[in-house]
Order: C-alpha cells, then sequence, then structure tokens
C-alpha cells in the first residue's frame, strides 16, 4: 500500500468504528473541560469522571472556585494524583481568568498555555473540543499508534504531533484525534495487545512493529 492508501484505510475504518465520537471527559462547558483535562495528567479519564461532580459541586466556575482555598480543592482531588500541584494550578488559572478574561477561557492555544499547569496538549484538548478549533492533542494512545501503523518515528509527541497534522485532512483533526484514542484503548493497547483484533496495525502497521509482536507471542508460548 502507498503511504496515502495507508492514510486513507485508517481514516475509514476509524469512521466506520466510530460514527459518533463520545469525548472522554465528562464537562458542561470551556472551564470544566479545562479544569477535567488539567486533572487528567498522569491519571485516567475513570478517576478523573468520578472526583469532577464532587469538585463541580463546591465550584463549576472560576468565580466559585477562588472561593474555596487550595488546600480544600486538593482535598477533593486527591484521588487524582498530583493534588499539590493540580490545586494550586485551578485555583491560580481561575484568578487569571477573573483578572484577565472577565471569567472566560481564551480560545487561543498560546493564550491558554500561559495559564498555571496548563501545557500544549491540555490547550489543543480544549480549543479542540470545546470550541472545535482544529487541533491534535497527542497522548499517549496516538503517540503508540502513530508509530505502530508507521506515520512517526515515535520519538516524541511534538514530532507525533507534527507528523498528525502533516498527513492528516485539517477538517478531520478534531475528530481522528478522539477516533484513535478510542481505538487505542479497545483494539491496540500499550498491554495486553491482540493484534488479531488490531485490525489498522495488522494491515498497516510497520514491519518491525509486527515482528517485534510476533517474537513476544512466540516467547510466551
Amino acid at each position: 500500500m502507498t503511504k496515502k492508501e495507508k492514510v486513507d484505510f485508517t481514516i475509514r475504518t476509524l469512521q466506520e468504528l466510530y460514527p459518533t465520537i463520545p469525548v472522554p471527559l465528562i464537562h458542561k462547558d470551556p472551564y470544566s473541560l479545562l479544569i477535567a483535562v488539567l486533572l487528567s495528567a498522569q491519571s485516567t479519564d475513570v478517576r478523573v469522571n468520578q472526583i469532577t461532580p464532587k469538585l463541580f459541586a463546591k465550584a463549576d466556575n472560576p468565580y466559585d472556585m477562588i472561593k474555596m482555598s487550595i488546600e480544600e480543592i486538593r482535598e477533593i482531588i486527591k484521588p487524582v494524583g498530583l493534588s499539590p500541584m493540580k490545586s494550586k494550578g485551578i485555583h491560580g488559572l481561575s484568578q487569571i481568568l477573573i483578572d484577565t478574561y472577565e471569567g472566560k477561557v481564551p480560545r487561543e492555544i498560546e493564550l491558554l498555555e500561559e495559564l498555571p499547569s496548563v501545557g500544549h496538549k491540555t490547550a489543543s484538548v480544549v480549543v479542540s473540543q470545546a470550541f472545535g478549533i482544529p487541533a491534535f492533542p497527542v497522548d499517549t494512545h496516538i503517540h503508540r499508534l502513530m508509530y505502530r501503523w508507521g506515520f512517526s518515528n515515535g520519538k516524541n509527541v511534538t514530532q507525533t504531533e507534527k507528523d498528525a497534522k502533516r498527513i492528516f485532512p485539517k477538517r478531520l483533526w478534531n475528530d481522528l484525534h478522539l477516533q484513535i484514542i478510542w481505538y487505542g484503548r479497545e483494539y491496540s493497547q500499550a498491554r495486553g495487545w491482540d493484534l488479531e483484533k488490531d485490525i489498522i496495525t495488522t494491515t498497516i502497521g510497520r514491519k518491525t512493529v509486527l515482528n517485534d509482536y510476533s517474537k513476544t507471542k512466540k516467547t510466551r508460548k
């Protein structure tokens, strides 16, 4: 298959598997999404979705959030991990949103990245999922699959993002980044990977990945 044929096959397969695409993190507006994505760093979406209702019951906007102390925020979000850093970030960015943006979340990635505890991936998720602005946030699933499929060299997420934006049509970025995440979770996991279910990697995957997988299966037997 040519590179274009592999890309087209991937897009077509993902669209067939995920015609409707659920957003993993529960939220109601850009602010609640920003907080949820921030909390998801080195945690799971399931855990974050268990905690955010408790946090948002007390404060679901920056004005109410700054009424809470950093310690109060930390006590609620402890189960998601990194609570000292995240609680300071949540309180700090909420104050900045009030002081600088009239309590609203900015739509520009560059402005979002200036907020405490908000990195490029978090900013990209927010502009993509909250505002519908084309972006391609790269998480561990996307980084892994872009390498397995031979679309990126796997060196770092920055390069993976550049490669994804180069090979996929911009109009599909927002859908594709979510579709690839779901596909990675369901069909191409990092652990317990069953290649027989992974139709995309089986069809277009790089030979080194397929060979390594075969060797691993033989070793296990």
